[in-house]
Order: C-alpha cells, then structure tokens, then sequence
C-alpha cells in the first residue's frame, strides 16, 4: 500500500490530479477542492488515502503534476 495526502487548504482545484489519476482523487462536490476517493480514503478523511501498489505511479505522477505541491505519496 502507498499513502498519499493532500493539503487541501493549500489546493487551488487546478484539476491536475483528478485529470491525471480519477481512481484516487476526485473534486469534492462541497467545496470544489481535491479529495482521496472513497474508496482508499483512512476513516473517512478526504485528505488521507492508502492505495493499492499498482496505483502508485499514476499517485506520483499526480504529485508531480500538482502546480502547489499538496500532494504526498510515500511508498
């Protein structure tokens, strides 16, 4: 498993992320800002997600491509 964060108050919803790898981040319908996908979501936390190992390039590619640098992954 791979965890990945997001600083979501530093998220500007540039829509990288969500663009690049749907299956982990998704734009969160309240407040329009970046959010770990139910699925692989720690307790519910939109800002806390364990993905599966297969995910971990595409996790990284998002990070990368993040104009702000709110994304974590760390295998």
């Amino acid at each position: 498993m791979v965890k990945v964060t997001i600083d979501r108050p530093g998220c500007t919803s540039c829509e990288s992320c969500w663009t690049l790898c749907p299956d982990i981040f998704e734009e969160d319908p309240n407040d329009g800002l970046s959010s770990i996908t139910e699925q692989y979501r720690v307790d519910g936390n939109p800002a806390e997600g364990n993905v599966p190992d297969d995910l971990a390039d595409c996790a990284l590619e998002a990070a990368d491509a993040c104009p702000v640098a709110v994304i974590v992954v760390e295998e």
